[in-house]
């Protein structure tokens, strides 16, 4: 069964399991940077944190292609 998600249009399975690696990549960045947190370069790991992030939230938004701007 495959549900719709408000704002983009079905995947295909390739499509998906392209979406699931960039999220399984954003997670062992995430628990790199994580680590790294602890030490005097917070800041750094704070903007990398951040660049990141939007970096994957468009590569993720480039396989899905929103149906609208909004989302």
């Amino acid at each position: 069964m495959t549900e719709k998600i408000s704002g983009y249009r079905s995947k295909s399975d390739d499509e998906i399991n392209s979406i699931n690696q960039v999220k399984e990549l954003e997670g062992i960045l995430t628990e790199m940077l994580n680590e790294l947190q602890d030490s005097e370069n917070g800041r750094y790991v704070a903007i990398a944190r951040t660049h990141f992030e939007t970096g994957f939230m468009y590569a993720v938004k480039a396989i899905a292609k929103p149906t609208s701007i909004g989302s």
